[in-house]
């Protein structure tokens, strides 16, 4: 029950990642405040799991005020989870649109940014605030044919390092995980191939699922976690080193 007496709020929580990242919290102990552009999925995640639902629209700065508005706090941990990860890649760099670009950055890095500028305050109050953004090993070993995914994570990661530094000296700790392809919903279009890439040449060879890496992000939202601020964390069974 590492996460008794803590509120954590987790995005893109209505299933996949998100949603193994909720159980697993929800499991720890903590009270959950979730949220999620798919409101009647997140809706009924929520009463799955005895948590708070708030709808979230990631691409609308309205959306992000509202969603902060409607919570009080103090809340002790941030999981910037949700983010545009489906059906993206397979363009080459030049056939790219540039509205997936544009769409893709919107949501997964200026997103990211105003949801934690609306829930940095209540951080700060609850004394031990924690964030843990969802990045992509995508970033740190440069997947090709994915350049708006996987410039968008590599965005997410240095702006986990200059938070570090921002919200430091206000007690809130903010770290970065970046997993490897995981077999879940939000996979099922990668080429097979590509998941083969990632099976076959992990230190710990085979399939990785969401529950895989639960348990780390778990810790990372605790106290003790503040050592590791700003650092990036691969959570991809050793896919890549750093």
């Amino acid at each position: 029950m590492m996460l008794a007496g803590r509120t954590i709020i987790i995005t893109g929580a209505a299933r996949g990642v998100g949603r193994a990242i909720a159980e697993h919290c929800a499991a720890a102990g903590a009270t959950l405040i979730l949220a999620d552009i798919l409101e009647e999925a997140g809706r009924a995640v929520a009463a799955t799991l005895g948590a708070r639902f708030i709808p979230l629209d990631l691409a609308d700065p309205d959306s992000i005020a509202r969603f902060g508005a409607a919570i009080d706090g103090p809340v002790h941990g941030l999981v910037n989870n949700a983010a545009i990860a489906t059906g993206i890649g397979g363009p080459e760099f030049d056939t790219l649109t540039i509205d997936t670009w544009d769409r893709v950055m919107t949501v997964n890095v200026r997103g990211t940014w105003l949801v934690t500028r609306a829930i940095a305050p209540m951080l700060v109050a609850s004394g031990s605030g924690r964030i843990v953004n969802i990045a992509s090993d995508t970033a740190l070993w440069g997947a090709p044919r994915l350049l708006a995914y996987t410039s968008s994570k590599g965005a997410v990661i240095a702006m986990t390092r200059s938070l570090a530094r921002e919200l430091g000296p206000r007690g809130v700790g903010i770290t970065c995980v970046a997993p490897g392809i995981m077999r879940c919903e939000a996979t099922e279009y990668v080429p097979p191939e590509r998941h083969a890439l990632y099976e076959n040449n992990r230190a710990v060879p085979g399939p990785q699922v969401p529950e895989d890496i639960t348990a780390t992000i778990a810790f990372l939202l605790t106290p003790g976690a503040i050592a590791l601020t700003g650092q990036v964390l691969p959570v991809d069974a050793g896919f890549v080193f750093t």
